[in-house]
């Protein structure tokens, strides 16, 4: 790094010259003045305005630059982090309703939630590379799969009210003779039923919530439904036997859903051994913090025959070049970005950060370990419940795991005070009632204080002996709903029971991945960006990871003007009126804007207006996410040059002049370019009285050089982890906050559970929490605070610079495939390998395999045009980085000569046959190509990445679909 330091007058620097000759933006951006000099010398401009203002068109400039609290160093910020986290007040949560205090194990917490290992990777599409994320996932799968008693489940997906909502669109899809309602346990988690609603509303799907406790209701009987779901164990706590509603609901032609708490599952029988079809819940009490909602990892599991239903990722089993078994995605083609406007989900994020960490915990801990800490957790409720009946309360109900509703008349709020006055938070039901749940972290302290809280009633005793109540209180789980059949049996989860053997089994895992602390990750369209360690420690300090989403809203004030001040500066960086960032994926995001552009119609009286338009180079989830908001899908033809095609725009605007509703944009293009239409395909769509739906997955191109609402967009989903420096997790978590122009703003999502009563009535949720995935806001706030308006404008430039210079250098050797007016891309570019495909065989996926024998990450492959790569280098590379990966491209270049020429064959070459593993250091040797050339084509290296697997066979995998884990013998030579 250069530093120069000003000296006034020719004297000493002052210190605050000192202080900002080390600005944070110089950590963040990799490239030098000396770098970005070069660089713009080999493009022909003067200087990083000179490039933007090349680049970027003038009509969707801003009218003034970005107004933004100014730059502070990381020392600062992190005290104001420090500052603002102790003014939450996590108290000891007992609230329930699907959020449970945990004990994250240190050993997971500094190896996976802390470690850039394991947080900077991306999603497993190059599986040769994300074997060992892959095998964490596989366990997670595992590990639901059979404590829910279910043969598949997948690999997360992202909360349990979500999960829920996309059980209800599986069982329709899986169940298409079945129209009727959804059927929804009164009991379930509040959250969960308002996501449901939310969701169906606008799919056009019935639900009905109905008092499951007696069985089926008579008004539903004999009624046809497509399915039910219960929650096990109920919202009260309740724990009743589920058997008789999943008969009804079969013999009424549906499927079963259960809501199941994984926990309880160590002690209650499988909802799988019940009879359930579906399985859906949360993972977070297996180790994953509060984090004030968020991230954390729903689950799914089903039954034989409807795994090809699954919304999200499954992990599978298949076996690599030389026939050893390799864990990859499996199912490729259920991926929305294929389904598109077939789809009924839109999932293109799992939360796979939090599903390592659950999944983790189960190896840890082991099946023994799970069920002492459930077994601890329900004899807590247990003598807690015990000594609330001798103080003369009344509880809801007799059977129960972790959870009580006490009846209190007229004494709930007071009770609920004197907890919070010692410590606790318990649950305000109504006037009347008091929940309160057990958990991991609960003591005999916590007991005490809980008893204290409510005092006896007049009838009640006023001393307790809670030993004696120990050892008299029977367990309250039904005796015919105890577990009976095994789980976790793999041996994964009984070979990691010390720290040491844990330690070791974390690293190599981790190993066996590439992630961004090995190499550059040049993924075009899913920007993978340095995620500094200053902005990633605030989520660990206690006022922010232990906070429970349903404290009162006094007791999350530093949370509150975190979101608020991150909010404001989104607002103000996108040219918006407001924001909210509740949606926890880029997809979610998606449907949200969508639902408020409904809303928006709806409101006024245009009930006809459902016509989606859609750019045919449109990320799959756009489609998706149109059809899942109500909408029809009509696709815009693009140009030759890939831009949309403004005379076809004219048209289908002219044919659906009284039913247009929206399109949906990505600017810059998905093809990597700055349009110079944008503005004129706003206009069109606004004057046939259609909303424009920017979305944002490209805003790192116009970060400080140009805001969506200000050159035509009514609404954009902004994806903080791309742009605003959330990690991917090696596929998640993300957020997805939602911007909108003032017209639309009251059509943002609420939630009935809300702290700011003005937030609790409108749309309805999108997410189980009411800020969605809070844990992680705290990175994107350090990253806007650390950068101020000119690094983040700074950054933009370095990453079209880095892009622009990747594309001329190479050139000469991949023709690049779109550009904008001045011949210039975005912040990604799109090389294009079709006419080398057809002349010499070698594929993108040959080119995408042996990347990694050089020590890369593929590319983007095949999107947003088939048979090419999309590049994008990001601003945090530096320029040997960017000649190196240079370098790469250009020397496989040279061995796709090679076999244009003859000299080797495709299929005996070093592209067909790569990856390369360690393996081929040793043993015979009878390819067309040497040793060295394969394992070694950039020199000896010392710190080579080598890829645990060769190259996998996807077709076996599906084929023949494995989702568990597998046998140790499986690995055997």
């Amino acid at each position: 790094m250069e530093i120069a330091l000003p000296k006034p007058d020719g004297g000493q620097p002052t210190l605050h010259d000192l202080d900002a000759a080390l600005p944070f933006v110089d950590r963040h951006i990799g490239l030098s003045p000396s770098d970005i000099e070069s660089m713009l010398a080999t493009l022909g401009h003067e200087s990083l305005e000179g490039l933007m203002d090349a680049a970027v068109p003038v009509g969707i400039r801003p009218a003034a630059d970005l107004s933004l609290p100014p730059a502070m160093t990381e020392s600062q910020v992190g005290a104001l982090a420090r500052e603002l986290a102790g003014q939450n007040f996590p108290g000891e949560p007992l609230i329930g309703l699907g959020y449970h205090a945990t004990i994250t194990p240190p050993v997971i917490r500094r190896n996976v939630l802390e470690d850039p290992s394991w947080y900077t990777a991306y999603t497993p599409y190059q599986p040769e590379i994300s074997q060992g994320r892959l095998e964490a996932l596989i366990n997670f799968q595992t590990m639901i799969g059979d404590l829910a008693g279910l043969p598949v489940a997948n690999s997360s997906l992202l909360d349990e009210g979500t999960a829920a909502a996309e059980a209800m669109t599986l069982v329709r899809r899986a169940n298409r003779k079945a129209e009727g309602p959804f059927v929804v346990d009164a009991d379930a988690l509040p959250q969960t039923i308002d996501v449901v609603r939310t969701r169906a509303e606008a799919m056009g799907i019935e639900v009905v919530v109905a008092d499951l406790s007696q069985g089926m209701p008579a008004e539903l009987v004999g009624v046809t439904i497509c399915g039910t779901l219960i929650q096990y164990p109920g919202a009260s706590g309740r724990v009743l036997d589920p058997r008789a509603v999943i008969e009804a609901t079969h013999a009424q032609g549906g499927l079963a859903v259960v809501a199941a708490d994984l926990l309880a599952l160590t002690l209650l029988e499988a909802p799988g051994a019940l009879g359930a079809d579906v399985v859906v819940g949360s993972s977070q009490r297996f180790g994953v913090p509060l984090f004030y909602g968020g991230p954390h990892a729903g689950y799914m599991a089903v039954a034989k025959g409807l795994e090809r239903h699954m919304p999200g990722r499954l992990v599978g089993v298949s076996i690599d070049s030389e026939g050893r078994p390799a864990y990859r995605l499996a199912l490729g083609t259920r991926e929305q970005h294929i389904r598109r406007e077939k789809a009924t989900s839109n999932i293109c994020t799992a939360q796979v950060l939090l599903a390592i960490t659950a999944s983790m915990y189960a190896v840890y801990h082991g099946p023994a370990g799970l069920t002492a800490i459930a077994t601890r957790t329900h004899r807590y409720a247990a003598v807690i419940a015990a000594g609330l009946k001798a103080l003369g309360y009344t509880l809801g109900s007799e059977s129960f795991f972790d959870t009580l509703t006490v009846a209190a008349p007229g004494r709930a709020a007071a009770i609920v005070a004197s907890a919070r006055a010692a410590g606790l938070h318990l649950r305000l039901v109504d006037a009347d009632t008091v929940g309160l749940s057990t958990s991991e972290t609960t003591t005999h302290e916590t007991v005490e204080k809980v008893l204290a809280s409510f005092g006896p009633t007049v009838e009640g005793t006023t001393s307790l002996d809670l030993d004696e109540l120990d050892r008299i209180t029977p367990d309250a789980l039904p005796a015919e709903l105890g577990r009976a059949t095994a789980f976790l049996t793999h041996e994964v989860f009984h070979t990691h029971r010390s720290e040491t053997q844990m330690l070791r089994y974390l690293a190599r895992l981790s190993g066996r991945d590439y992630a961004l602390d090995k190499g550059m990750i040049p993924l075009g369209s899913c920007t993978m960006k340095l995620n500094a360690t200053t902005e990633m420690e605030p989520i660990s300090l206690p006022g922010f990871a232990d906070l429970h989403p349903f404290v009162p809203a006094e007791d999350a004030a530093g949370y509150h003007q975190l979101v608020a001040e991150l909010e404001g500066w989104l607002a103000e960086v996108t040219g918006y009126a407001a924001v909210s960032i509740q949606p926890n994926a880029g997809s979610q995001g998606e449907l949200a804007g969508l639902l408020a552009i409904r809303a928006y119609h709806l409101a006024n009286g245009d009930t006809h207006r459902d016509v989606c338009l859609m750019p045919a180079s449109a990320h799959g989830t756009n489609a998706a996410s149109a059809v899942m908001a109500g909408m029809r899908v009509v696709v815009v033809k693009s140009n030759d040059d890939g831009t949309v095609d403004l005379d076809d725009l004219q048209a289908q605007c002219d044919a659906h002049s009284n039913d247009l509703a929206a399109i949906m944009v990505t600017y810059p293009s998905t093809h990597g370019v700055y349009e110079e239409g944008i503005t004129q395909l706003c206009k069109i769509v606004h004057s046939h009285g259609g909303q424009v739906y920017v979305d944002g997955a490209n805003l790192n191109a116009l970060l400080g050089h140009a805001r969506p609402g200000e050159f035509g967009g009514d609404v954009s989903h902004l994806n903080l982890h791309k742009t605003f420096c959330i990690p991917h997790g090696g596929g998640g978590p993300g957020v997805g906050p939602v911007a909108v122009g003032a017209h639309l703003a009251p059509y943002l999502p609420t939630h009935a559970q809300h702290p700011l009563p003005e937030k609790r009535s409108g749309i309805g949720p999108i997410s189980a929490a009411p800020y969605g995935s809070a844990g992680i806001l705290p990175i994107s706030w350090a990253y806007v605070r650390l950068m101020g308006a000119a690094g983040l404008t700074k950054a933009t430039a370095a990453a079209v610079l880095s892009a622009n210079y990747v594309a001329a250098r190479l050139e000469e050797h991949y023709p690049v495939l779109y550009k904008g007016e001045n011949g210039l891309v975005a912040h990604e570019c799109i090389l294009d390998l079709r006419g080398i495909s057809k002349e010499s065989g070698v594929t993108v996926d040959d080119v995408a395999k042996r990347l990694i024998d050089y020590g890369f990450h593929a590319p983007t492959m095949s999107f947003p045009v088939a048979g090419t790569l999309m590049v994008e280098p990001t601003e945090s590379e530096d320029l040997a980085e960017l000649e190196r990966f240079i370098d790469a491209m250009i020397a496989i270049r040279g061995e796709i000569a090679k076999v244009q020429a003859g000299e080797w064959s495709h299929d005996d070459s070093p592209l067909a046959r790569a990856p390369h593993t360690s393996r081929s250091i040793v043993g015979e040797w009878d390819r067309g190509y040497s040793r060295e050339t394969g394992v070694f084509p950039a020199g000896i290296d010392p710190d080579k990445y080598w890829p645990p697997v060769g190259r996998i066979d996807n077709a076996y995998g599906d084929r023949n679909l494995v989702c568990a884990c597998p046998p140790p013998e499986a690995f055997a030579d």
